[in-house]
């Protein structure tokens, strides 16, 4: 065990783990930020995508011994009022249908639209190849990156 001081949604958290702990489960079963999901352990699904200094990570095989003093940002802290442009975008495409992978796609297009805040189609779809969603609703979540894109010109800078 080792005790580890983290950065996440700009709050300082203190947790006593074993080095090895992937960040998912420190975040979900010792900080109570249930949010980011597990879906398959192996960081192939994008259910756990998390922030790590702005960039979209995968937090069910990212120890936490790795984070050090990065800046972790999880879906509580993208917008504590769902005001992030994505959720917004989310919100009118209707995006979810049983809504666990959401999170995950959520954090992935934002992350995207920092680096990127005007992507074309394929760029948006090479960008969130790498989340899986079970229902398919790939049409609508790819919509909802156009619209969150095009929402007052600077889709990227809006979080908090």
């Amino acid at each position: 065990m080792a005790l580890f001081n983290l950065q996440i949604n700009g709050r300082s958290y203190r947790a006593d783990v074993d080095p090895d702990t992937p960040l998912l489960w420190v975040l979900r079963d010792n900080l109570g930020l249930v949010g980011t999901k597990y879906g398959c352990g192996i960081a192939q699904c994008g259910a756990c995508t998390v922030h790590l200094n702005g960039e979209a990570t995968r937090a069910c095989v990212l120890p936490v011994s790795a984070v050090g003093k990065s800046k972790v940002t999880t879906i509580e802290g993208l917008s504590a009022t769902g005001t992030h442009p994505v959720q917004q975008a989310w919100d009118k495409i209707d995006v979810p249908q049983c809504g666990y992978c959401q999170a995950g796609q959520i954090m992935t297009a934002a992350a995207l639209l920092k680096h990127n805040p005007k992507p074309s189609t394929a760029e948006i779809d090479t960008a969130m190849t790498g989340n899986i969603c079970r229902c398919g609703t790939y049409h609508r979540i790819r919509e909802a990156v156009k619209v969150a894109a095009a929402s007052t010109g600077s889709a990227s800078t809006k979080s908090k």
